[in-house]
This record gives structure tokens, sequence and C-alpha cells, in this order.
């Protein structure tokens, strides 16, 4: 499920290539690993990070297709195996979240040919195309079919045949994408003479339709693969294409597939597939080992929860193997903690690598060099992150060490080179402005002393932010932060705008710079004499074991929107706070937790502003729903108690509601069923649809400045700003 963060995403991603920033990448290095590739004046440059040093690698002429009169605008690109040729991928389009698809050119540096693939396909429809291991062939998938060309002489074979909107080759439908983060689906052997891929049978799940009404004099159905909450998942196999032949070997996996995902799956082996397979509560993992040539499978790593078990990592593509091939780098919390242990390659020996009752945040290098990880944490401080390191192969009692500089209070993000000598680091807090600097690993010591974060930090006066540690009447420690207007005068009352999510998927308390004023409002709340709060209740993925995360677990809109409002009631107590002006807002999740708590709790909150909300968590799809809410034909009863549209009845204060027509996420049907709720019990409210917009709610000119008025002249006319 979305949260409101991803808004920051969508602008920053637009200047991502030319910063030499490609998706789901991070940097684009040099194949060396000791400088970066970004866009400039039409070509590419090697950047040095130490001396800002530019080398031009391409030239704006190289990108120029024959014919054309401008370069190619590039998303991304990446070197083939024998550093010969590069793959550029342009004029991209949007596949739900992300443009993933377009058209894909292969520039030869040796002979400076520029050639578009796919010619005969359709244009702009290419997606996930690398070369092979040994640089001959580039692999794509156009029209849900996997194809290879051969770079050389342009010879182009269809792999698969049978692909069609709901039988997808090589890659994934609506909810693997957007709930497993799966988008790329298919793998090159390490050989290059086979290609492994997902085929997902989206035949049997249902449309959601959607209605595009403004584009045409009549209406143009959309439909989308969605499988409901309750409705079994696609059924999803494996299968390895041999290239010269086209000959498909299914991999023989237990498990009814429509009671089963797959999540990850790498090469292990020239002829050995390694797959993760989670039953449909996934409450259960299994890893198992797949032999290419005649499918058999062997599982030989499971691993069990009572709530459900976590995905290894975010990044659907890689497996982390060290010590040659013999050892595997695996995240669990079957201890209680997120941990990154080490596991033989038989599954049969475990080794816990991160020592201590605390919870890595991800992996973020792998050094086998130097016998390093580098990976996310923050021990005595959830809200911020640092850098940590340990050994791959422990020689003693190590211990975890921290890398990031323990002055600086807050969170730190490095984008490490492959070869593990050099990061980008960057670092802000509450007050802080975000910083970078590159620097050398292990050490951390700045490459340029004079750009550096010791040289350049500042703090930003002013932002008046206090964390703070709220103990509720239930006995829960809830992080918590709270800004105090400007001229602040602790004899007056002000009155005060929580900021909410709530679900798994997102925390509100990161210790982090621009994340304390809604970025919604058109104008300075602190100036307007706003206070504004969030605080992060049980259930949210902070870093604090397990069991804080799991405690959600069939109780999303209860124990989290119980959460929420018992630490607003002891932020409520202090004096300088107007009780009377209390307004909340939030979007996606966070919009369903504004709905719950003005239902819930209508004597503490005034006014509230929700956002693409799902009304009824009945309509939401089966991987995130059910993970987190177990199956409703065995509970039902908690997707009814938690849902918005059963708890109306307790509104009594101001309501905005706020929808996109065409949210593909959380559809539109949220809006309407809560607005027939809202009817029913004759409850006064005020609602904005927007038309076509998706759940970013971006689309079409004007939308966001018409989206921030009227999100903040109905702030400002029920939750009046100023000291009183």
């Amino acid at each position: 499920m979305m949260n409101w963060k991803n808004k920051i995403l969508v602008v920053c991603f637009l200047f991502a290539v030319q910063a030499g920033f490609s998706q789901g990448r991070g940097i684009t290095w040099t194949p060396d690993g000791t400088a970066f590739i970004r866009s400039k004046d039409g070509g590419l440059v090697r950047v040095d990070p130490k001396t800002d040093a530019e080398t031009v690698l391409v030239k704006k002429e190289q990108l120029t297709p024959a014919g054309a009169t401008a370069a190619l605008r590039l998303q991304s690109f990446d070197y083939s195996a024998d550093k010969n040729k590069m793959l550029l991928f342009t004029n991209t389009a949007k596949v739900w979240r992300y443009n993933t698809r377009g058209d894909y050119w292969v520039l030869n540096l040796a002979g400076n040919q520029l050639t578009q693939l796919g010619k005969g396909l359709p244009a702009q429809s290419l997606m996930f195309a690398k070369f092979s291991p040994d640089s001959r062939y580039v692999a794509y998938v156009s029209g849900h079919n996997i194809y290879v060309e051969d770079v050389n002489g342009g010879q182009i074979r269809k792999l698969t045949n049978d692909g069609t909107r709901k039988l997808i080759n090589g890659t994934f439908d609506w909810v693997y994408e957007e709930e497993f983060g799966c988008r790329d689906g298919f793998r090159w052997s390490p050989d290059g003479k086979q290609i492994a891929f997902w085929q997902v049978d989206a035949t049997k799940i249902r449309d959601y339709f959607m209605l595009n009404t403004t584009d045409s004099n009549y209406s143009q159905v959309i439909p989308v693969e969605y499988p409901k909450v309750g409705e079994a998942p696609s059924p999803v196999r494996i299968g390895v294409v041999t290239v010269n032949n086209g000959l498909i070997k299914w991999m023989k996996i237990d498990g009814d597939p429509q009671q089963h995902y797959i999540p990850r799956m790498e090469w292990s082996g020239p002829n050995e597939l390694v797959i993760q397979q989670l039953d449909r509560k996934q409450q259960e993992s299994k890893l198992i080992y797949c032999k290419a040539s005649d499918g058999s499978s062997t599982t030989f790593w499971a691993e069990n929860d009572e709530a459900w078990v976590d995905l290894n990592t975010e990044n659907p593509a890689g497996w982390n193997w060290v010590n040659k091939g013999q050892d595997f780098l695996w995240v669990t919390e079957k201890d209680g903690w997120r941990h990154i242990y080490k596991i033989s390659r038989d599954g049969k020996t475990a080794t816990l690598l991160t020592k201590g009752n605390y919870d890595i945040g991800k992996i973020n290098a792998v050094d086998e060099a130097n016998n390093y990880i580098y990976f996310t944490a923050s021990p005595y401080n959830a809200t911020q992150l640092y850098l940590y390191r340990v050994r791959i192969n422990p020689t003693g009692k190590d211990e975890a060490e921290i890398v990031s500089a323990a002055t600086l209070k807050g969170t730190h993000n490095y984008m490490i080179s492959p070869n593990g000598k050099i990061a980008r680091h960057s670092f802000s807090n509450h007050n802080t402005p975000p910083v970078t600097e590159w620097v050398t690993l292990p050490d951390n010591r700045p490459m340029n002393a004079a750009k550096s974060i010791a040289s350049t930090i500042k703090t930003d006066a002013n932002i008046n932010v206090e964390y703070l540690q709220l103990t509720t009447e239930d006995n829960v420690v809830l992080d918590a932060w709270i800004t105090k207007p400007k001229n602040f005068d602790p004899n007056k009352k002000y009155p005060i705008v929580f900021t909410v999510y709530g679900e798994p998927a997102a925390t509100t308390t990161a210790d982090e710079y621009g994340n304390h004023n809604s970025f919604l409002y058109d104008g300075d709340m602190a100036a307007d004499g706003y206070i504004q709060a969030a605080i992060d209740n049980r259930g949210t993925p902070a870093l604090k074991g397990a069991a804080w995360r799991k405690a959600i677990y069939r109780k999303i809109g209860t124990i989290n929107i119980r959460d929420m409002a018992m630490g607003a009631k002891k932020i409520l107590e202090k004096s300088y706070v107007d009780k009377d002006r209390v307004a909340v807002w939030g979007w996606s999740g966070g919009g369903s937790s504004t709905l719950n708590l003005l239902f819930t709790y209508p004597d503490m909150f005034k006014t509230g502003i929700a956002i693409a909300a799902v009304g009824n968590q009945l309509f939401y799809d089966n991987i995130y729903q059910e993970r987190y809410m177990g199956l409703p034909q065995e509970n039902r009863e908690d997707f009814i108690k938690g849902s918005p549209i059963n708890n109306v009845q307790g509104l009594k204060g101001n309501l905005l509601y706020i929808h996109g027509t065409g949210d593909d996420n959380v559809h539109y049907s949220n809006a309407e069923v809560l607005l027939n709720a809202l009817i029913k019990y004759n409850k006064q409210f005020q609602f904005m649809a927007y038309p076509n917009r998706t759940h970013n709610i971006s689309e079409g000119e004007g939308t966001w400045k018409h989206l921030s008025t009227l999100y903040t002249n109905y702030l400002r006319k029920n939750c009046p700003p100023g000291a009183k």
C-alpha cells in the first residue's frame, strides 16, 4: 500500500538520470566502481567524486539517431559485461507506479554505432532489457512475451508465444508489483544459454473496472486484474527457456499454485535456481533449489511466523551469495529481531551475524574483499538511522561497528559503490537540511574536506521540533514529535494538526528534515500559528523488534487507532494545546487512520482530511490485506471492525474526503461506499473527486495547486490558525 511519503519520490525521480541516478539502482557507477556517470549536455560524463572532474564518455552526437536532430533523452543506461556496449532506455511510459516501458537502444562504443532494439514491435513497448553475460544478446519483454535479440546481427527471436494481458511472461500483474516490488520478471543464466522467468496466470482474477469519463464523448472502461482480499492468488510458475531453441522447462514446485506466492527467484548456478515461496497467509517461507534441466526441486530452508514472514529484501533482483557461493546472506526475524544470518548453501548451518537485541534496516552493500557487510540500524533510537558493518566471516566475538559519525544524530543514508570502497553519504535531521559528501570506506572519511558534511552542515533556526516518548494509559511507549508555532507563547492556546499513517508500510516519526510540515499546506503552518505532531503506533515498520511490528496482526483499524488516540491524548494534556481545535489528516493508509480516528474518538479529533483511504478493508488487494489481517473466510469480523465504513456513526466533527476516480490502488469504490454509509446516518461532510487521477492525485494541469488550496482552505476554516 502506498504511503504519503511516496509523493516526494515523484519529484525526486524527475532529476534522477541528470544527477547520475537511475531508477531502482541509485547511483549509476562506472564499471570499476570508482566514479559515477551522469547526463550532461545531451551526452554522458564520468564524474570523479573527489574532485568533481568530468570526463566525456559519450558525446551528444553519439546519442543522436541517424536522421534525428535531437539526442535520446535517457532514463537509465547500463554497460555490457565486456564494457564495449551500452544499453540505453528512453521514451519511457508509466506502468502503474514507474516508467518501466519504453524504447531501448544499443550504443556500440567501439564502432560508435547506435541501434534501436525491437524493430517491428510496437513503439514504447519494451521492458527490462538486459545484456546476456557474454554481451552478444539483449533480452526484453514486449506484449507480455520474452524476446531475445542478437545485438550484432539484429535477429529477433520470440521465446514465449502465449502472453496476453492476463497470462504474463517475464513481468508481473498489478498486485505482485505493488506488494512484492516485483517488476523485472526474467533472469539470464550465468552462462547466457538460458533465461529463467516468471509466468503469472491472472486469467481467473476478476477485473476491477475503472472508468475514464473525460477523454472522449463516451466513457472508456479500463480493466485492471486485481485480486481482492479473500480471493485466491494468481497461479505463478517458473520456466526456464533455452535461448537457441526456445524449449521451455517448467519447474516442479510443491504446493497449490493458487495458495502460494513466489516473490523471489535467482540463478544459484549454471543449471540451478533458488526461489522463495510463501504460503497464501505469508506465514511460512521456504527456500527451494530447482534444477533447470529437469525441473526437480528441493526445499532446503524454511521459517514460520504466527503473524507473517517478511521478505528477505526490498530489492527483488539479486541474491547475496558469499564465500564463492558456499553461503548466502539472509535477513529474518525468526528470533524476534530483524537480523542478518549467514546460511550455508545446503541450509544446514545458520550463523547469526548481527548479534543483539536490535533490528537492522537493510543491507546496503557486501564487500567480500574486506570481509564486511554494510547495513543500516539504530539500536538506541528508532526514529534515527546509521550505517553499521559486521564481518561476513566472524573472527571471534565480532560485534557490529558503527560507521556513521555517532555525533551526527539523525538519519544517515549511504549509496555504496560495487567495490565497497566509496559511498555517497547523506545526512539530515529534524532541523538540519540534507547535506551530502563522498566518503571512502571502511574509514568513512570525506574524499573532499571542503565539501564534507562537517564543512557544509547548517541548522535551520526556523525549525522548532521536539522529539518525545509518550507512555499511554495502556503502558505502551510511543515515539512522537511536536512542533511549536513561531513566536510561541506558552500562556496561549494553539490549534494542533496531527499527521498520521498508522499501517505497516511507513512511519511518520523519522528524524529527518522535511518530515515535520504538511507538504499539502499552502503556506507556513508554523508562521500561521499551528502546532503539528505525529505519533508512531504499534504495527509500523519502526526498528523496535518484531513484536512491535506484528502487534497489528488482525488489528488494522483498531490497535493502531487506539495507540494514536492515546498518544494524542497525552499531547492534548499540554496547557498550550487548544482542545477545541484538533485536526488530523492522512493519505492512503493514513486516510483510513484519519477516518477511524474521527469516527472512533470524535470528542478528541474535531476536523479530519482523508485522502485516498481504504474505506472497506474487504475492497483492498489480497497480498497486503491477508498478510496483515489473515483470511476473511476465517476472521471476517476483524476486517469489519477495522473498516471506516462500519464506524461512521461516531462522526461529530468536520470531514473532508478526497479521492481520485482513476485510482488503481485504492479503488474509487472505497469512496462511494464510504459516502453511502455517511449518507445513511445523515453525517454531513465535504467531498472532492478528482477525475481520472490515480492514487497520487498528481495528473492533470493545475491538480496539485487545486489539491493544496482545497486542503489549506478547509483546514483554516474548520481548524482556524493562531493563538488564543
